[in-house]
């Protein structure tokens, strides 16, 4: 997997640690938990997107793009690390916001990650909940192009196949870790939504070949849906890496069961998960993806699932999300 074949820009802060999470491990009474630290990236407070937009940001400079134009949910993670790799880069940034779940809460819509996308001098469109995203990625794109600039479309998450060698460079890093280590990890347990960071990850696994299996927990679509589209992306991302027929479909897994009422909905075992996170590790999750993960990592060790097993814990980051839930967690939390 020779990655220096592909334009890279180098912002993140590499390699994230690999730490024992002994007391989280306890709680959850039936294995070795380890965290791979991907909320340390390192960029405007970090998180897994940071890792795919080393490539996709590097493609982008590469074509002589002067602006980045993505889309997320109002609180997104992505948008904010894009609005970060664009003020970086000394690039213009045009997002568009989507009221994804309806919230219309101030503290949803105008503190977090929006408040940073606003620092970090992204222009921001927000568009209705369920809003065709593609054509408005090309609109706002097609506007760029109109007053003279240069865009380059990042999609939803920064997951296609070159966003995706970020989680491929990322299963190649842990391994390393661990070997040096001495630790022999039998499951990576990570969130899973617009697919790019378990699809490189099942990519990056396969081409090294490392037999180690990844769940995703699903944040937002059905089970048959997220695997179908983990699968495609670990293919093409294969491809790009000239290692075609490398994935199965058989390495391809996710337990959709914990996305609750939605995306970016939240409950009492997402709470519950936050909490538990952050009084045993001073591990600080997101309620979006990494404490919906963690929601079903705690149930899913509650059922007797990974007895005896070493599990990562990939953290894809996002707490600066959290302070746009102030309201909804007020109360909630002693």
């Amino acid at each position: 997997m020779h990655l220096a074949r592909f334009p890279r820009a180098r912002f993140a802060h590499l390699p994230t640690p690999l730490e024992g999470a002994p007391r989280l491990g306890e709680a959850l009474g039936t294995l070795s938990l380890f965290i791979k630290r991907d909320d340390a990236t390192g960029l405007a407070g970090g998180g897994n997107k940071t890792r795919k937009l080393e490539f996709l940001v590097g493609e982008a400079r590469a074509r002589g793009a002067d602006t980045l134009v993505t889309q997320g949910a109002i609180q997104s993670n992505h948008v904010r690390q894009t609005a970060a790799a664009a003020a970086r880069m000394g690039m213009a940034c045009e997002i568009i916001l989507e009221a994804r779940t309806g919230s219309e809460a101030a503290d949803y819509n105008g503190s977090g990650n929006v408040l940073l996308d606003r620092l970090l001098g992204a222009q921001i469109r927000t568009v209705p909940g369920g809003s065709d995203m593609n054509a408005a990625l090309e609109e706002t794109a097609q506007a760029v192009r109109d007053r003279g600039g240069r865009p380059y479309v990042i999609p939803g998450g920064g997951s296609n196949a070159v966003g995706a060698l970020g989680y491929a460079d990322c299963a190649r890093e842990l391994v390393v870790q661990a070997d040096a280590m001495g630790l022999k990890i039998d499951r990576i347990v990570t969130a899973t939504g617009s697919a790019g960071t378990q699809a490189g990850l099942v990519a990056g696994l396969a081409v090294i070949g490392a037999d180690i299996p990844v769940l995703g927990i699903g944040v937002r679509a059905p089970q048959a849906m997220q695997e179908a589209n983990v699968f495609k992306l670990a293919q093409e991302t294969c491809a790009l890496l000239g290692q075609e027929g490398r994935v199965t479909r058989e390495m391809v897994a996710a337990n959709c069961d914990y996305v609750g009422a939605g995306y970016g909905l939240i409950d009492q075992a997402v709470i519950d998960a936050l909490k538990l996170a952050a009084r045993t590790e001073a591990l600080i999750l997101d309620p979006v993806y990494s404490g919906k993960a963690m929601k079903g990592l705690i149930d899913l060790c509650a059922k007797g699932a990974f007895k005896g097993e070493t599990v990562v814990f990939l953290h894809t980051g996002g707490a600066q999300g959290l302070f746009g839930y102030q309201s909804e967690l007020e109360g909630k939390l002693a």
